[in-house]
């Protein structure tokens, strides 16, 4: 299933917050994406009745399996394309940056031959 691209940065976001703090909370989402409470909060209840996240009785955000997978593609999307970029000499703050860009509309063929020269190179 596709889903879009405001989806996935959200679900990517969960993921990044998990891995960097250990729990997630809709207040990180909001600072971590700049949106509002209210907006966050409203995508959250999507995302449970959709079964990408669920939320514990602290309020706590962990992803589903189907969540999961989602996360860890847009993630891995975003790390591939960044250092395929840094190693053809651009600046990591700015690959980072157009990596988040891109990795919503590479295409399949083209991700899977950057991951495979990345590889090749050893980078």
């Amino acid at each position: 299933m596709k889903i879009k691209e405001s989806a996935e940065n959200y679900l990517e976001a969960i993921l990044m917050l998990k891995n960097q703090k250990g729990y997630v909370r809709s207040v990180d989402i909001a600072n971590e994406l700049g949106f509002s409470k209210p907006s966050v909060s409203v995508a959250m209840k999507n995302f449970r009745e959709e079964g990408y996240i669920e939320i514990g009785a602290d309020g706590g955000i962990s992803l589903t399996e189907k969540g999961m997978a989602v996360a860890e593609s847009v993630y891995e999307r975003h790390e591939i394309i960044a250092k395929a970029l840094i190693a053809i000499g651009v600046d990591k703050e700015t690959a980072y940056e157009d990596s988040c860009k891109i990795e919503h509309h590479i295409s399949s063929q083209t991700f899977d031959k950057l991951k495979e020269y990345l590889k090749k190179k050893d980078l």
